[in-house]
This record gives structure tokens, sequence and C-alpha cells, in this order.
């Protein structure tokens, strides 16, 4: 192959030397006048007229033969990549249509048990989607510097920065600030902070609000000399402080020690339905899962193959162990409870709540709330308040149909005394009452 394209080469270089010269000729010679007659006997003569069509036929044979055979190669290798390319972007097409369709189903309201995942702002009290939680909770606090700037700086340092453990230190940092200052009001070098001191400029200052907290205790930013060195730096200086002032540091002090982040609450969002045979029919939402739907329908896929695969060999502790795993998957579960009325209840919970929060919610819920009842599980097992499980943990995620029953022997006392129960729900929850799609 190298041979091959030196002798194209040398073609390419042949044809443009320009016309050809005798070997004896100089090259820097002007154009040839008339030969002399001394000089003729020697010259060599002109090709004859068979040698010239002999040399036009190799190259045209040349021309023929040889070229195309390079641009056929380059022809293929361009064909090749060109399909691997129509068949990547085929490929990548059959992808995204998948997950327009996968969107489109989910976005579309008639096809879902539940719109979404809604969040309540303890703050404002504004509902949410989870993507506008974090944005709003945060322009909430920054609000709040207008009246009460300490508040709204613990709120920041403890909400702000998601690690615990950097807020423990800067808290902890602040607090011996605050301590030394009260222990030594009168010593003017515990009222000053140096901005580039390592331990404020890598523990306290990253943390959101610890800043705004120090100048809501007084603190104010100066240019001082630094002993020692050139120019000036950058301090944060607290004037003296009365008795009263200290005393009211050290209240501060404790409302940051005991701060706590602010969290969007989630909304239960609950709904009555009127009688249904859909009602074990759920269709969630991608907000309920921790994976995106693409990830959630290649992971069912993953396990229906190992299920079929490994049926005959795994225990039934193995099984019950791959359910878990695989319900963790889920950060909330849509839980709906049929009433002996025939309604149903309907509401979302995260899935690590434990089974408390959904008594409590059922119990918040009914008329005649104080009366005892029970919940009952889909395979029949009944609920237990006092246990200390999580939803999760009772098979009750991403979704299920629980029933609902009054306790038999409180019903009985009722009914001997002559009473009855004419509604099960709250009218608030029976005004907004739907019928089940």
């Amino acid at each position: 192959m190298k041979k091959f394209f030196e002798d194209i080469k040398k073609d390419i270089k042949f044809k443009s030397a320009g016309p050809g010269k005798a070997l004896t000729e100089d090259a820097r010679s002007k154009p040839a006048v008339a030969p002399s007659s001394s000089s003729s006997k020697h010259s060599r003569h002109a090709p004859s007229e068979g040698a010239q069509m002999a040399g036009a036929a190799a190259l045209a044979r040349i021309e023929q033969t040889q070229r195309p055979k390079v641009h056929t190669s380059k022809e293929a290798i361009r064909n090749q990549v060109k399909r691997e390319l129509e068949a990547e972007a085929a490929a990548l097409a059959e992808k995204e249509n998948v997950v327009r369709a996968e969107e489109s189903t989910v976005k579309d309201p008639a096809c879902l048990s539940v719109s979404g995942v809604y969040f309540t702002c303890p703050l404002t009290g504004a509902t949410l989607t989870k993507s506008q939680r974090e944005v709003h909770i945060k322009e909430a606090i920054l609000m709040r510097f207008e009246e009460d700037d300490i508040e709204a700086s613990v709120m920041m340092v403890h909400t702000f920065t998601k690690d615990k453990e950097k807020v423990k230190a800067a808290v902890d940092i602040i607090s011996k600030y605050v301590e030394n200052i009260c222990k030594n009001p009168s010593e003017e070098k515990y009222r000053k902070i140096k901005v580039s001191n390592k331990v404020f400029h890598e523990k306290v200052r990253p943390v959101e609000g610890s800043w705004e907290f120090l100048q809501a205790l007084g603190f104010i930013s100066v240019m001082l000399p630094v002993e020692g060195e050139e120019g000036e730096e950058e301090f944060l200086v607290l004037p003296e402080q009365s008795a009263d002032d200290l005393e009211l540091m050290k209240e501060r002090r404790d409302r940051l020690q005991r701060g706590e982040p602010v969290r969007a609450q989630l909304d239960r969002q609950p709904q009555a339905f009127r009688p249904s045979p859909n009602a074990q029919r759920f269709e969630l939402p991608p907000d309920f899962y921790n994976l995106t739907a693409e990830e959630l329908k290649k992971e069912q896929q993953q396990r229906t193959e190992l299920v079929e695969k490994n049926a005959m060999l795994r225990t039934k502790a193995m099984r019950e162990r791959e359910e878990q795993r695989e319900r963790r998957k889920y950060s909330y579960t849509l839980l709906r409870i049929r009433l002996p009325d025939g309604n149903l209840l309907q509401a979302t919970f995260y899935a690590w709540d434990r089974l408390h929060a959904l008594f409590e919610f059922v119990r918040e819920s009914l008329v005649d709330g104080w009366q005892p009842f029970e919940l009952i599980a889909p395979g029949g097992q009944k609920l237990q308040e006092s246990e200390e499980v999580t939803l999760v943990e009772s098979y009750l995620v991403p979704a299920a149909l629980l029933t609902f029953a009054w306790d038999a022997a409180v019903q009985a006392d009722i009914a001997a005394a002559g009473g009855n129960i004419s509604s099960l729900l709250k009218p608030e929850l029976l005004e907004k009452i739907q019928t089940l799609s």
C-alpha cells in the first residue's frame, strides 16, 4: 500500500514538471534557436508515432485503473462512517421518541392517580412542587431580615448549608466568640475577628448566614492595620457592650444553637372518592420515584429477567430482602383507605413515614376520630399503630389500598345505646368528593 501511494505521488510530480527536456540541456537556458549544422548530428531523435501512441495508452490506463482505486477506498470508508452515523442517529431518535412518549403519558393528568407531589412552605403557607420548594424557602428566609435579622440569619445558617457537620462547627466557633466576649467584655482582642484568620476563613465564612448573624450581633466590618505587616486587613469588630447587651447576646447565641433547618412540609393532598371498581388501579407520576422514568424502566426489566432466572433458587427471605430493596427506590407512597360506606380516602406519604402518621391522618379526617378503628393491609394483615415500623417496611410502597374497620366492641356498645354514624368523613372532604376514573 505504501508503494502504491509513492507511485501516485511520483505520477503527480511528473505531470506537474512541465514539458520534457533533454538531459544535456541547461535548465537555465532560453528557448533554443535553430541548431547549427555541427550540433544537429548529436541531437536525440523525437519519439516515433508508435511510441507516442503506446505512452498515451499507458497514461490512459493509469488514469482509468489506479486512481479510481484510491477514490473507491475513500468512498467505502466514507460510506461506512455514514452508515454508522445514520444508525447512531436512528438509535438516538428512537430513544428520544420513547422518552417523549413516556413524558407525554406521564404529563397527561387523566392517566394519573395524583398529579404530583406537593409541599407547603412553613413560612408563607404556599403550596409548592418539588422543584420550587428550595428556591421559595430561600426567598422567604431572606424576606425575614426586614422583620428579625437574628431569626433570618439563624435560619440561613441551618438551612442553606446541607452539611450538618459544617453547620455544627460554625455554630460552635461563633458560640465560642460570644462566650469569650461575655467573659472578658473589656478585652478588645476578643471583640475583633480577623477575616483572613484560618479558622474563620475555613470553618465560619463558608457557612451561609454566619456573616449575617455576626452582623446582627453588632459586629461591623472595618479595615485595620496589622502589627508587623504593611497595609491593612479586614476585621469584624464589635463595639464594647453593656451588661444588658451581653445578656441579649447570650440569648441570641442560644437561638443559634437551637436553630433547625426550614424544610417544606409534605402536603398530603387529601382527597375523597366515591365508591369505584378502580380503587386498586394506581398510576404514579415520576415525582414518586428516586429514579428517572428511563432508569426505573431499565431496573424493572433487569429485575424481571433476574426473577425468571432465579425463581426456583431463591428462598422466601431472599425474595423479601429484594422486595425491600426495590421499594427503597420510591420516596413517596400513595395510599387509599376504603371506608365502610364504600367511599375512598386518598393521601400521599413519605415512604419512611411510620404507621402512626397514617393512623393520625385517618383520625383527623373522620367526624368521629375519637373512636378506635383498624386498618387492614392488602394481604389481610392488621396494622398496629403502636409498632415503630415504616410504611416501606409494611409493604405499603409505592401504593396500596387499605381497608378501614371500626372496632367491633365499641360499635356494639354504640348500637346497644341506640346510636349510629351517619357520616364518616369530615364535611370539607365530602364537599370536594370526586369520581375515581
